[in-house]
């Protein structure tokens, strides 16, 4: 297969999929970043020639997705998207139908999409969660994009790429709202992997640590690497961790 299949999902939620190159239960869903332009073909493909379904959804109120964006947590639509693994699905360029009888289902997040995959791992249908330089507490503000601006340029640069009222966009700074380190008590530390870098100046790496330390999860750090992305999985080395998290061969 040369391109991605399209989805729609709860009718708001369109989800870009690759099917496995072979027969296959397992399921990775990528949480990605914003803002930015969702791009992570070659990613999705490497994966499908591992044996995995492969869905980029786009979050509600972002890109060709329907509704507000932050309007609810990004996660719960990640969660929607594993409702449809079962339930059924149909590739909207050719009307196909599917459907991924009782699906092994992997995440993986990075930066603004970690939080994603780390509140998703609650529901039981996950296996595993990994989260690549993932914000943990949005109180600590970032030195480089603070969220009052980012929210600003994110209107000015992106446009109707992400459609927000800022009234959601401030629910961000109080904590409770999309804030893994608020459901500390919640969350399954045999789930959750994070890969951080010390000297990522997006996203800080300290609450990173702290969060680690506190549910006792999994975590690399990392001493150079900047503000790590999805694709850096697919290079050996990092691939390497991901098998023996998700305990796959």
């Amino acid at each position: 297969m040369s391109y991605a299949l399209r989805t729609r999902i709860k009718r708001e939620i369109v989800a870009e999929f690759v099917p496995p190159m072979r027969r296959s239960d397992k399921v990775v869903i990528l949480c990605g970043g914003m803002p930015g332009y969702p791009a992570k073909k070659e990613f999705m493909f490497f994966l499908a020639e591992k044996g995995f379904w492969v869905f980029s959804p786009r979050y509600r109120g972002s890109w060709e997705s329907d509704g507000s964006f932050l309007e609810k947590s990004p996660h719960l639509d990640v969660i929607d998207v594993i409702d449809s693994l079962s339930s059924g699905f149909t590739d909207l360029w050719n009307n196909k139908k599917y459907r991924i009888k009782n699906p092994k289902v992997y995440l993986i997040g990075s930066s603004f999409g970690g939080p994603a995959a780390i509140l998703a791992s609650k529901d039981t249908r996950v296996k595993k969660a990994i989260a690549l330089s993932p914000v943990i507490d949005w109180r600590v503000e970032s030195k480089l994009e603070p969220i009052d601006w980012m929210g600003r340029f994110t209107r000015i640069a992106f446009g109707n790429g992400y459609r927000f009222r800022q009234k959601d966009w401030h629910k961000l700074k109080d904590g409770k709202f999309y804030n893994p380190a608020s459901e500390l008590g919640k969350l399954d530390k045999n789930k959750i992997y994070i890969i951080h870098a010390k000297d990522d100046e997006v996203v800080s790496i300290e609450p990173a640590i702290k969060f680690a330390k506190e549910l006792d999860c999994k975590i690399t750090v990392l001493k150079k690497g900047g503000h790590l992305s999805i694709s850096n999985l697919s290079r050996a080395a990092f691939w390497k961790k991901v098998q023996s998290f998700f305990i796959i061969h």
